[in-house]
């Protein structure tokens, strides 16, 4: 099995090149059938090597094998939690292709294999940051990841604000890889190692965490940070959503940003985390700090959005600050929560994307106001826009309200009320779109204000506009929608992603229990009704959606302005060091 490791990177590349090379001669639907195939086989096998993944396997790419315990090899760890991801984004990409089946009216200079090339090319990078074990390729994987989704985003290079968006997205993230990058070449400075066990190790050796060690620590975290989309790295990723395609939003969503969420946690759980790292203290101050900044600032800028997609965005963000606190906490427990919680909500972003998507084609508009009352003949898109909208709100059975309800038992207190406050306000947001884009509830809509961001006058995505939605515009969310139900009620699945998650390169086996509770049933009912009563509140009072005068300055900070992202950036990188660095100088 250890053999088979490298093919889940080597297969989508091949893949993609064998479009690039031959998509001018072969038809569309030649094309996108090879890449549907392509992808779909290699989530196939991602599956296989992850339910046959116990004990962990490790692979040495070219047989660079350690010598006397020292190597720079590249190795792959295929790990529960790695093969998870790698599986997750694979199925994704699946279903993303499945459902841009014949999606753009024209493919970009008549070349059928350019865009599910790109997407193939994205699946590859999102299995290899997933599955490497050394920190060098880690960023290796980073950065095709990153391009990929640069050039996906700004598919559409004849409209200027998808160029701008797709230039924010790439200088911020880049940024981000470069602090990655020197961070590693600390770390290696230090160890002379780059597998990340083996940097662990050898930082333990060294003693006690240093001025070094934190400005490692703190690089490598302010990158894999801007990946999440955590407060205050988080402006490109609502620009980045306004004008990707949607079949990338389903990506961008579905599982890009979590595989930073995971990149913190692989990362600080094998190098960081021993004697010779960061305290678990201050690490556990700082990720929890940052979510709770994150998820406040996500949730109450996705109450105030009228552009759909941004909204879905700003919903992201919160939901990745509720990732952050998840894992911070640092027990099994939360660990078990976030995982099954990044797995239901990978399925219901998604498929609220797609569901959006189909807005855009049908009507030429992601603008809630605008689309008021307009898509009442669309009644399976909005039984899925509603059924999507109550599972973003933790209603159980689904998956999101189960690892909701574990992550909330291991959080407790004051960080369970946030949470709640957080599932509520961007359930009740996507509820209070549904009700008046869907059902025409609520008054017509008024005026805007200067500083909002209106999703009027977009081009639909297919060319023109479509009088029938295609069958696999609505199958994929369908199915994307049941899988996130299925993490909630499939029999013995929430242990097998506990046995999963305790599986890590670092060390043993550590397997709690997720299930369903009582309290944790009862708190995902209060916040169901909660979020529909706030969406039902917004309809009667639209006066509710004007931003109030303190919520004004968080807005402008959206500036769509690249210079203040990255001075932001920066802010952010500082904050975290001054959360990490009472232990370390007092080591």
């Amino acid at each position: 099995m250890n053999d088979l490791l490298p093919l889940l990177v080597a297969v989508p590349i091949l893949g993609a090149a064998l479009l690039v090379a031959g998509g001018r001669r072969m038809s569309r639907p030649v094309a996108e059938l090879a890449a549907c195939t392509i992808s779909g086989g290699t989530a196939g096998l991602a599956l296989v090597l992850l339910l046959n993944s116990s004990p962990p396997m490790t692979e040495w790419v070219g047989g660079w094998t350690p010598v006397n315990g020292e190597s720079v090899g590249i190795v792959l760890t295929g790990d529960g939690p790695g093969l998870g991801m790698a599986a997750l984004a694979s199925l994704l990409t699946f279903a993303a292709l499945v459902y841009s089946w014949h999606y753009f009216d024209e493919p970009p200079r008549r070349h059928a294999g350019s865009f599910p090339a790109l997407m193939l090319l994205f699946q590859a990078g999102m299995c290899g940051f997933a599955i490497a074990g050394d920190l060098f390729n880690l960023f290796v994987w980073f950065e095709l990841m990153s391009v990929v989704a640069y050039a996906l985003t700004g598919t559409r290079v004849e409209d200027a604000k998808v160029v701008q968006g797709a230039l924010t997205f790439a200088v911020v993230t880049s940024l981000g890889a470069y602090a990655v990058l020197m961070g590693i070449g600390m770390l290696y400075a230090r160890t002379g190692e780059l597998a990340l066990t083996q940097i662990g190790r050898g930082l333990d050796a060294h003693g006690g965490p240093d001025a070094l060690t934190l400005a490692a620590f703190v690089l490598i975290l302010t990158g894999l940070l801007v990946k999440s989309a955590a407060v205050p790295f988080h402006f490109w990723l609502p620009d980045a959503h306004a004008v990707a395609p949607t079949p990338v939003c389903m990506l961008l969503s579905g599982v890009m940003v979590e595989l930073g969420t995971y990149g913190v946690w692989r990362v600080y759980g094998t190098v960081f985390s021993g004697p010779g790292g960061v305290p678990d203290a201050d690490f556990e101050r700082g990720l929890v700090v940052l979510g709770v900044l994150t998820a406040v600032v996500g949730a109450v800028m996705c109450w105030y959005q009228r552009h759909i997609k941004r909204l879905l965005a700003c919903s992201t963000v919160a939901h990745t600050g509720l990732f952050l606190i998840g894992i911070g906490v640092l027990t099994p427990e939360g660990d078990d929560g976030v995982a099954l919680y990044v797995l239901g909500h990978a399925g219901v972003k998604a498929a609220l994307f797609a569901c959006t998507g189909v807005l855009l084609d049908r009507y030429g508009s992601v603008d809630e106001r605008a689309l008021h009352g307009k898509a009442r003949e669309l009644r399976p898109v909005a039984v899925m826009y509603v059924i999507g909208a109550l599972a973003l709100a933790g209603l159980p059975p689904f998956g999101t309200a189960l690892g909701k309800a574990v992550t909330e038992e291991a959080v407790g207190g004051p960080l369970t009320v946030l949470m709640v406050a957080a599932t509520v306000l961007t359930a009740g947001a996507v509820l209070r779109v549904a009700a008046g884009v869907f059902f025409g509830l609520g008054p017509e809509p008024g005026s805007s204000d200067e500083y909002e961001t209106t999703g009027t006058g977009e081009e639909p995505e297919t060319g023109r506009r479509i009088s029938r939605v295609p069958d696999t515009m609505t199958a994929v969310p369908a199915v994307l929608l049941a899988a996130a139900l299925a993490v909630g009620v499939a029999p013995g699945f929430a242990g097998l992603v506990s046995h999963g998650v305790g599986e890590s390169a670092s060390g043993g086996l550590v397997v709690s229990a997720p299930h369903w509770t009582l309290p944790g049933v009862l708190l995902g009912l209060v916040s169901t009704l909660l979020a529909v009563g706030l969406a039902a509140l917004a309809v009667t009072r639209p006066a509710l959606l004007t931003a109030p005068d303190w919520a004004q300055p968080l807005r402008r900070l959206q500036s769509g302005h690249v210079g203040d992202y990255v001075a932001w950036l920066l802010v952010g990188a500082v904050l975290l060091g001054a959360l990490a660095l009472p232990g370390v100088a007092g080591s």
